[in-house]
């Protein structure tokens, strides 16, 4: 008996040195993933919204940490990162601008995917020229609006008119999304080709047509810490999150589809 309780003692001791130890361990990955300072995220101008969002619940679960953006169109981001511009994070809504960043080995690490989208047709609230498809805005009754060729929601448009196998003629061509929306919703384009979150976050300034699968085409966004980054910590971390599973149940709140779909 006596040799029992000993035996006992000892596995008990070991038990407590082994939790002691862990727990340790856990306190000490706690620390080192804690993060400070403002972390500067270069984004693409459709992940406004959602990328917004991402970053007050970031800084909420990172007391002293604040999350600055720079949204624009993807080509746009690169150039200015190219310069030298001061930037921690860059996400970008296609896999070229963010090539053309990563070749240039000013990336720390490989990018990843981390959502996609589609495309659609935005419309003036009620629709008021009844565009019901791609073919529709190669009328030149109907004024459209496109994003410039070197950004990306630009080049997935001229993808979906060859895919449609239509010639539109628009009369203006952007430097971001967001610019295409506002001719939209101001009523200085009766359409514009966007992205299904942008038709989304509109709401009822706007209205959205479907574009067949066999017409569309699906961007996908890829994020990646850049090499010379200020705060590669906070960079890392802000990455972390917006792969987790609280960052994607906010990007597809605002639509974005999940990036293994």
């Amino acid at each position: 008996m006596g040799v029992a309780v000993i035996c006992l003692a000892v596995v008990a001791m070991l038990s407590a040195a082994c939790g002691t130890s862990s727990n340790a361990a856990i306190r000490t990955a706690s620390a080192s993933q804690k993060v400070s300072g403002t972390v500067v995220v270069f984004a693409a101008a459709s992940l406004k919204d959602a990328f917004d969002q991402i970053g007050k619940q970031f800084e909420q679960a990172n007391p002293g940490v604040s999350v600055k953006f720079n949204y624009a169109g993807s080509s746009s981001l690169a150039t200015q990162i190219k310069q030298a511009a001061p930037a921690d994070v860059f996400a970008s809504a296609d896999t070229t601008n963010m090539d053309s960043v990563t070749n240039d080995n000013l990336a720390s690490g490989s990018a990843k995917v981390f959502a996609k989208n589609n495309l659609e047709i935005m419309v003036a609230a009620g629709n008021p020229k009844r565009i019901k498809s791609v073919a529709d805005l190669a009328n030149s009754d109907v004024k459209v609006a496109v994003c410039a060729s070197d950004v990306p929601c630009g080049k997935y448009t001229q993808e979906v008119f060859k895919n449609a196998g239509v010639t539109v003629h628009p009369v203006s061509e952007e430097t971001s999304v967001s610019s295409v929306v506002t001719k939209v919703t101001l009523g200085e384009a009766d359409a514009g080709v966007v992205y299904t979150t942008d038709v989304k976050a509109a709401g009822d300034k706007a209205a959205g047509v479907a574009i067949p699968a066999s017409q569309n085409v699906t961007a996908q966004y890829p994020i990646v810490a850049l090499k010379d980054a200020p705060n590669k910590d906070g960079a890392t971390a802000f990455i972390n999150y917006v792969l987790s599973s609280a960052g994607q149940k906010v990007l597809q709140s605002f639509g974005f589809l999940p990036a293994g779909k």
